[in-house]
């Protein structure tokens, strides 16, 4: 394709224009340039340290590195001044000559003051307790950042018992996260659709291989401990991606330390639900050699747990053409998880300085998620009249390996440039039944006919809850029960007849390259320049949707009891969150080994299995994608003056999609399929332009407003030109694609607040709006073929919608108080959110639209801690707060029929001692509020669509700072 070409072309010149600059530096000669690494004495590098030079216009910020590049005005004699907060001021003098002078490391040690009443500056700080130094990097770098940001470091996500990536941002003022049975998977920034946010690795946005195919990573792949920094950015600058309407999330690998270093941790624990031990380790290692211009960083982390959920989930009959039965039961099922999880994660990293003006660096990471959970699903189906039992095994594999190459060069005491190109590959697929051509999720499902029928229904024969029912009948679904006008008419193994067999097809993966290119120009002391560029192509291949099913041919069935079974799980009382005896429900489910034998060739014939897969359904199911991506930027940093800074500029994305699929059509008379190739082209550019600005009152206080547009790309899985279906759910699903969706756009106005506590505290708030148009939302309703209903879901555009918000959050040492009392301190944020947006309706041919909020959008979203530090104490007490969202939306029926989030409400502890200054014993219990997870229909609570509980978890471990 021409497009294609144009893109190589532009990449090409990126690259060609790199490796110029990159020969190019080494002969360079500069004016009087310092450069330096400031370093804590006992707490590695510290980025955003402010760097200056005595009686001087002449200041700079440290890396996240902890470098910094100065410009002298003269030769001879200056003095540097260097301030932290938390640290002590530092002041020395230096000679300066033509060139760069490299004052090499810079150790600046923590104020030990003991007066306070003679503290009057920001950076003079009191320090009484170590664990407070690892929050002053966060706010170093926040303070000093052109964009509206939160910061955390590594040692701060430690504190807290969050072992992967989602769970360590689920603490940042504005986040929310999504749990999939107990454990953070996604995060979104100020409550808006996850899609809308954007998860970065070391500024660049990863692959993703969702099983829907989402945008949005799922992060649960990624050990916490594998982190150095995560960066929420609530309000982009032009230099970063501009794909992020709600904002991106930043997580920055470990890089090189400045001193040698080597660190292990160990834990084991127990999960309540599964009643079984977990554990998990990670090592760090890192050093510097050849007179510190090679620097080494390797790190490693597993975490193995057995884990396990039961799950009550209803679906009711929406698609009945009686109104008043649509919220009548169709199908309840009783669902148990009980598995095992391994995450693995391996980062490795080089720096190799050539000279102080140039350095290049290397990143590579593996990570591997395991999710081996056999399902064990009972259903009383009430349209149908019958009991329904479906044992399947999922191993279920996530993969996340790739690399980068990039460097740093000073062309010029006024020119610098950064390259980076890199290429990163996720994966997410099913290896199973280990024989069979076909992989995927195998699934075999039992039938029993119930004969006797129910009691309990209401008077039109439905079932209801009680509140939904013409006449009060059905009670609620804590109490639930069958029903059964014969009590003895149970599930029985040896009445469960096995009716069809199904492998669903799962094997996706993304590859992103990337080349990228910033070049940063200080036109005098008050004014920097910076534009760059960024290239990027993402290859795609999917196959989700895909089923063979095999159905029996002959009325002489297998029955359960007839198979080689083992014994059900054990772990908590089966739903032991409801109210009554539910081990009716719990069945002996086939051996792993016998569900896999029964997709061979032998068996099939042998039980007279025939083969009833949708030839059309699967052909649509597959698609491969390109998308191209090209973004410029151009963007000035102005110091108006000592207390006034603006940044403004613009980024342009172009972007190129070309899916590769079939659809299916009706031809000919009678009527055929005829599956044919299909192709999705989307071409679009997105114009972003970008102002923000900040005004520091005092070295403590600021204040920011921000404009910014920006976008959202739709979902693959969204616009794929086929369809896939689902035959082993009840009832049956279809999603289908949509290649007309248009991308999302946004204007986003921010004005934000902060101020900073002598004692490492902040104070900040704000309010923000978002003027959004073309959101992408996913419709759900329900039709009917040949007699089947079909539960479909697509996604469509909506017309403009609003966000409005305002947040708070506050981190205060309560040092103030007298003798043991003065260790406690509290840390709260809070997010208000409100939200609108119009669904276009039709009903009996008027036309008009129901009002609503944005999709995973929760009103209330709060964090509070409260926390007891000293010499060798850190005690922590967190609560996690996310108010309910709207998850779907039916635009055929309307709000009485959209899915909810109910809110939900965690508690979590943590604490750990010093044994001595390297030993450290550590306490983590996640959940302690046993809180679960629900879905809900409608404007009733107790409509529940589903209910899930996990239990608690807990370790203990230690953590060994060898050197």
């Amino acid at each position: 394709m021409n497009n294609s070409i144009g893109f190589s072309k532009q990449k090409s010149r990126i690259i060609q224009i790199s490796a110029f600059f990159l020969m190019a530096s080494f002969g360079t000669i500069h004016a009087q340039t310092i450069k330096g690494t400031v370093v804590g004495k006992t707490n590695g590098v510290l980025p955003g340290a402010n760097i200056s030079i005595v009686d001087a216009d002449a200041k700079a910020v440290s890396s996240l590195d902890g470098d910094f590049n100065l410009l002298a005005p003269k030769l001879g004699e200056i003095h540097i001044k260097v301030e932290y907060i938390g640290y002590e001021t530092k002041i020395f003098p230096l000679t300066i000559k033509e060139g760069t002078n490299d004052v090499g490391y810079i150790t600046i040690a923590p104020d030990e003051k003991k007066n306070k009443d003679k503290v009057n500056d920001i950076q003079e700080v009191v320090i009484a307790r170590p664990n407070a130094l690892t929050q002053s990097k966060a706010y170093e770098i926040k303070k000093n950042n052109n964009a509206i940001m939160e910061v955390i470091a590594a040692d701060a996500i430690g504190k807290l018992p969050d072992r992967n990536a989602a769970e360590a941002v689920q603490r940042v003022q504005g986040v929310a996260v999504a749990r999939y049975h107990g454990e953070a998977d996604q995060a979104t920034v100020r409550g808006t659709p996850f899609a809308w946010t954007s998860a970065l690795f070391n500024g660049n946005r990863l692959p993703s291989a969702n099983v829907l195919g989402n945008r949005s990573f799922v992060l649960d792949v990624i050990p916490s401990e594998l982190i150095q920094f995560v960066q929420v950015s609530k309000a982009v600058t032009p230099d970063m991606d501009g794909d992020a309407i709600g904002g991106s999330i930043n997580f920055i690998t470990r890089t090189a330390p400045a001193r040698k270093t080597l660190s292990v941790s160990g834990a084991g624990g127990y999960n309540t639900f599964s009643q079984n031990a977990t554990y998990n380790g990670s090592i760090v290692y890192g050093d510097r050699f050849f007179k510190n211009k090679l620097g080494v960083i390797l790190s490693g982390a597993i975490w193995d747990r057995q884990w396990g959920a039961d799950s009550f989930d209803v679906t009711y009959n929406t698609a009945s053409a009686n109104e008043s039965q649509r919220k009548s039961i169709s199908t309840v099922m009783m669902k148990r998880y009980m598995g095992t999880r391994r995450t693995i994660g391996l980062n490795g990293g080089l720096e190799y300085k050539f000279n102080p003006n140039n350095k290049i660096y290397f990143r590579g990471m593996f990570n591997k998620f395991d999710d081996i959970r056999p399902v064990y699903e009972s259903y009383v189906d009430y349209t149908n009249t019958r009991y329904q039992y479906n044992f399947r095994y999922s191993h279920y594999q996530t993969e996340l390996y790739g690399m980068e190459l990039g460097g740093e060069h000073s062309i010029s005491s006024k020119l610098n440039i950064d390259w980076m190109l890199s290429d990163y590959h996720t994966k997410y697929f099913l290896d199973t039944p280990p024989a069979n051509d076909i992989k995927g999720l195998p699934i075999a499902t039992f039938r029993q006919k119930i004969i006797g029928g129910f009691t309990n229904l209401s008077s039109d024969g439905k079932r209801y809850w009680g509140f939904d029912s013409p006449n009060g009948i059905g009670g609620e679904y804590l109490d639930y029960s069958s029903d059964t006008a014969n009590p003895n008419e149970v599930m029985n193994a040896d009445k469960l007849l096995l009716s069809q067999l199904v492998i669903s097809k799962l094997d996706n993966n993304e590859r992103d390259k990337i080349a990228r290119l910033n070049v940063k120009y200080d036109l005098n002391s008050n004014i920097t320049l910076k534009i760059g560029a960024k290239y990027r192509e993402k290859d795609r291949n999917s196959s989700f949707g895909y089923n063979a099913v095999f159905v029996p041919t002959t009325s002489s069935l297998l029955s359960l009891s007839q198979l080689g079974t083992t014994d059900a799980p054990k772990g908590t009382a089966f739903l032991n969150g409801m109210n009554g005896d539910y081990s009716q429900y719990v069945m002996n489910p086939p051996t792993k080994d016998q569900l896999f034998q029964m997709f061979s060739p032998e068996f099939l014939q042998q039980n007279n299995f025939g083969n009833f897969s949708n030839s059309e359904t699967n052909a649509t199911s597959v698609y491969t994608g390109e998308e191209n991506v090209f973004a410029a930027y151009a963007m000035a940093e102005i110091k108006a003056s000592d207390k006034f800074k603006i940044v403004g500029g613009f980024r342009n994305e172009i972007t190129r999609l070309t899916l590769n699929g079939a659809k299916a059509t009706k031809e000919g008379t009678p009527a055929t399929t005829v599956i044919s190739e299909s192709i999705v082209e989307s071409n679009y550019n997105a114009f972003l332009p970008m102002l923000h600005l900040r005004y520091n009152f005092s070295p403590k206080a600021n204040l920011r407003f921000a404009y910014t547009r920006s976008f959202i790309r739709p979902n693959f899985g969204d616009m794929s030109p086929g369809s896939s279906i689902d035959n082993t759910s009840n009832p049956f699903k279809i999603t289908r694609g949509n290649p007309d969706l248009k991308p999302t756009f946004s204007h986003n106005f921010d004005l934000m607040g902060e101020y900073y506590f002598n004692n490492i505290g902040i104070l900040s708030g704000g309010v923000f709006y978002k003027k959004i148009s073309d959101i992408v939302f996913s419709d759900t309703s329900v039709m009917n073929l040949n007699g089947t209903d079909y539960m479909v879901t697509q996604a469509k555009n909506l017309q403009d919608s609003n966000l409005l918000g305002f947040e708070v959050g506050i981190n205060k040492r309560l040092d103030f108080l007298p003798g043991f009392w003065s260790g406690f301190g509290v840390e709260f944020n809070y997010t208000l959110i409100n939200s609108s947006v119009e669904v276009p309706r039709t009903a009996n041919g008027v036309q008009y639209s129901d009002k609503t909020t944005l999709p995973n959008q929760s009103k209330n979203l709060f964090n509070a801690i409260l926390y007891y530090e000293s010499n060798k104490i850190m005690i922590r007490l967190a609560g996690n707060y996310r108010g309910k969202s709207v998850e779907t939306i039916n635009q055929n029926l309307g709000p009485d029929y959209y899915i909810w989030s109910d809110k939900n409400f965690t508690i979590d502890f943590s604490a750990s001692y010093d044994i001595s200054k390297k030993v450290k014993l550590f306490v983590e219990l996640n959940n302690l509020s046993n809180e679960s997870l629900r879905l809900y229909m409608g404007d009733n609570k107790k409509r529940i669509t589903s209910n899930e509980w996990y239990g608690s978890r807990g370790q203990l471990g230690v953590r060994w700072q060898i050197f």
